[in-house]
């Protein structure tokens, strides 16, 4: 009984170290790179600000989704909702003379708003941003453009120690909560401010071919983010380069292969892949296809994606197939994701007109 009991004693312990080392190392991970989806072409802000006000309409508004590693620890979540508006309007008299029409100003403005909650610990992160940038056509090919954009943000971080559990609370017996743990953390919460930048190169044919480039710095402003009081643990810039191309293979179909690579500190990450369109109907505003297709995280994980685009929605799927080292531990299963985009046309503006009496 006595050899039993020690047994038990001995892999109790061990599950609680175990617990203890998964909730710091999630806490680290999270540390260590920037929130992120799968389907990085649908969040426009989190890969480069210079996608403000790139799309075909007047308003836009973007939601994201993400839930990963259940299979292993209390599952990540992430989630993301984004709107922005291409060359703003504004009401009429503010920046001009009063003539019964709005002004369309040069800027395109966005705004938007993450919550990532990671680990045991509960680590929660609210970042909220706000975009402003311009486009400039190239020469005078008017099928090039470039846009350059701006982006200053919020982040608040916060997590709950009371959530972890400590080797020190083993009684010997059993785990205590009402032992005190023996740590001592000077603060549960951070906040600062953050910067980015951003280019793209587009060009555009047509809705079936456009060929897109861009380059976007994220935490110019490397802000602290230590919950221990130290300047030493900053965030580290990213640096993204993406790029990708649309164009017709046969028929209906269209192929668009696209590439994102990401730079942050010693952390590397790779996306490569596809997606192939089937397209019923072309007409504007009124277009519809369903799509499907495969990418790579080099030395991550797999994914697949499928959606449908309807009229003024683009809504994807996809699902990550683990292929690390904790393969072991999540028996390939990786993150469920799901997007939405929702486009606003631009109503056409008429002069207003004076109608005459009919005596005239």
């Amino acid at each position: 009984m006595m050899g039993t009991s020690f047994i038990w004693a001995k892999l109790i312990g061990l599950k609680i170290k175990l617990i203890i080392c998964i909730g710091l190392t999630t806490s680290l991970i999270t540390y260590a790179q920037d929130i992120h989806f799968s389907q990085f072409y649908q969040s426009p802000f989190n890969l480069n600000p210079a996608q403000a006000g790139q799309f075909d309409g007047a308003y836009r508004f973007v939601g994201n989704q993400r839930t990963q590693w259940r299979s292993v620890t209390t599952p990540y979540s992430t989630f993301g909702l984004s709107g922005d508006a291409a060359h703003l309007e504004l009401p009429d008299g503010i920046l001009n003379t009063k003539d019964g029409m709005p002004y369309q100003t040069k800027w395109n403005v966005g705004l938007s708003f993450y919550h990532d909650k990671a680990g045991d610990s509960q680590l929660k992160s609210t970042i909220i941003q706000l975009t402003l940038g311009q486009d400039f056509q190239m020469g005078n090919d008017d099928l090039s453009r470039i846009s350059i954009a701006g982006m200053i943000g919020y982040n608040s971080m916060r997590i709950d120690y009371s959530a972890l559990r400590y080797d020190n609370q083993w009684n010997g017996f059993a785990y205590d909560p009402g032992i005190s743990s023996g740590e001592n953390f000077p603060r549960d919460s951070r906040g600062y401010l953050n910067t980015a930048a951003g280019i793209c190169w587009y060009k555009t044919w047509n809705r079936k071919k456009e060929m897109i480039g861009g380059i976007s710095l994220m935490n110019i402003s490397k802000p602290k983010q230590s919950f221990f009081n130290d300047g030493y643990v900053k965030l580290d810039t990213r640096l993204n380069a993406h790029g990708g191309y649309r164009f017709p293979i046969k028929n209906n179909w269209l192929g668009e292969p696209m590439i994102l690579a990401m730079v942050q500190g010693t952390y590397r990450e790779i996306n490569f892949g596809g997606r192939a369109l089937f397209v019923m109907n072309d007409k504007p505003w009124f277009w519809r296809s369903v799509y499907f297709g495969v990418f790579g995280r080099a030395k991550d994980a797999g994914y697949v994606v499928a959606g449908l685009q309807y009229d003024t929605w683009d809504v994807g799927i996809s699902y990550d197939i683990n292929t690390s080292n904790l393969k072991p531990a999540s028996n390939g299963r990786g993150g469920f994701e799901i997007s939405a985009v929702y486009i606003i046309p631009r109503k056409p503006h008429l002069l207003p007109v004076k109608t005459c009496p009919d005596y005239l």
